[in-house]
């Protein structure tokens, strides 16, 4: 047998077994109104959360749209296409490749260790140029929530590498935390600090709708080499369809929830809630919801709380996942609606002040006003006592400022306000901290006992 016979034969049985995998029928459907991002079909029946395929035509070939399904009404789906949808005309055909055979199949994405040191978009395609890993185990998207009375407990002090964090702000390992901070604050680098010294065994980043710019700016310049190796980063920037950033997030968090179930202990980086949010606000609109405050509807808050409830620790003590949600304020606001929704939902709060960080104070976190939920149950008493000493100086000196600036203040009237005169200058050198400098836990609390020798 010629080579050149041999290689026809080989191409030939690679065309049959493609085609024995062809499904026997596709049942399709047709394209009937199009309003914004919403898409209406009729002649299919498909749950929500499915996917399904619009065919459009350029310059003679056929181009696939995915899009998914959000809703319905009678016989016809309102679907949001996840792609450009320019080209498409009215009665295009619809089929969905769950729909095979007449039997629905759940959509599958990669997860596993092949994933670590990678960067993905929402879908599970990988956008860092590198070889596709031969073997990728797949599976669902969506999990079963954890039962309440099973999840271990938060008992460990997470060491995060930040010495104000440490020692003023202690997390515990498997705890909800939200960075709250305007644009511009220092958060992004906070986070990245975090990211690199935390004691963690995975990292998983969801950088949702954030600028395209920052995705290779945060990997190369914040996490680096040392953090990308054990981290996978999802991505999941502005410019892409409300519904894919909405599953950027869903899809961080089901790796992270598929490592905590191996055991491992994950640190979730979402950047940021508020975008997550913003995306499931335009879908809501988009297909009838009515607006609640500032717009929103009420399908917000319940995805938010949804999607914070899957992280925590595991059961059995097998593994847990620590996370960290930016909120953007918008104008500083304490009181915008997701803000106000994320306080609610998670296990505490850092404040970054915009006052701090204008006046070269790094990391710009405003101590009185932040808060762990977990951390009493997880320092020494004598711990928990210096850091309400500490709250009650910052919170005297910053009532009296103005008072100290023009010298009306004579010393003995105010014990507390005289210690925090005396301790202040110290208090805010304790609390800044360069990027390139770690400091571990036991040393941001020794460092925080001097204070008080």
């Amino acid at each position: 047998m010629t080579l050149q016979l041999k290689k026809w034969i080989d191409k030939i049985s690679n065309q049959e077994s493609l085609i024995s995998n062809l499904p026997d029928y596709y049942q399709y459907g047709k394209l009937v109104r199009a309003t914004g991002i919403i898409m209406e079909v009729t002649g299919l029946q498909l749950p929500i959360g499915s996917t399904c395929i619009i065919e459009k035509y350029v310059e003679k070939s056929v181009i696939q749209v995915e899009c998914e399904v959000v809703g319905f009404k009678e016989k016809n789906l309102f679907v949001i296409p996840l792609e450009n949808v320019d080209g498409i005309f009215p009665g295009a055909k619809v089929y969905s490749p769950e729909l095979i055979n007449g039997k629905i199949s759940t959509r599958l994405l990669p997860l596993g260790t092949e994933l670590l040191g990678r960067v993905l978009n929402s879908s599970g395609q990988f956008l860092d140029r590198m070889p596709v890993p031969k073997v990728l185990r797949k599976e669902s998207l969506y999990t079963n929530p954890i039962n309440p009375l099973l999840r271990d407990p938060i008992t460990k002090i997470l060491d995060v590498g930040v010495r104000a964090i440490n020692g003023l702000i202690t997390v515990g390992r498997g705890q909800r935390m939200g960075l709250f901070a305007g644009s511009g604050v220092g958060k992004s680098m906070l986070l990245g600090m975090m990211a690199r010294y935390t004691e963690a065994d995975i990292i998983v980043v969801a950088l949702i709708g954030e600028r395209g710019r920052e995705v290779k700016d945060f990997i190369e310049n914040i996490l680096q080499k040392d953090g990308i190796s054990r981290s996978v980063v999802i991505a999941a920037p502005a410019d892409i369809a409300p519904m894919l950033r909405i599953q950027g997030a869903v899809y961080a968090t089901r790796i992270a929830e598929d490592f905590r179930d191996q055991g491992k202990h994950v640190l979730l980086i979402m950047d940021s809630l508020t975008r997550y949010a913003m995306a499931q606000r335009e879908i809501g609109l988009a297909i009838g919801e009515p607006p609640t405050t500032k717009g929103y509807p009420p399908s917000v808050f319940s995805k938010l709380s949804e999607l914070v409830e899957k992280t925590g620790n595991g059961t059995q003590n097998h593994g847990s996942i620590t996370a960290f949600y930016t909120v953007l304020i918008e104008g500083d606001d304490q009181q915008d609606p997701i803000a106000d929704a994320a306080r609610a939902i998670l296990d505490g709060h850092i404040i970054l002040s915009r006052q701090l960080s204008e006046s070269g104070h790094y990391p710009s976190i405003e101590i009185e006003t932040s808060i762990s939920r977990a951390m009493p149950n997880l320092v020494k008493k004598s711990h928990f006592f210096h850091i309400q000493q500490i709250k009650q100086w910052i919170s005297s000196y910053q009532k009296n400022k103005d008072l100290l600036s023009v010298g009306a203040y004579a010393s003995g009237n105010d014990p507390i306000l005289d210690e925090a005169i005396k301790n202040y200058p110290k208090l805010m050198q304790y609390l800044k901290q360069n990027i390139e400098d770690k400091c571990s836990y036991e040393e941001s609390y020794q460092q925080l006992k001097k204070l008080f020798s």
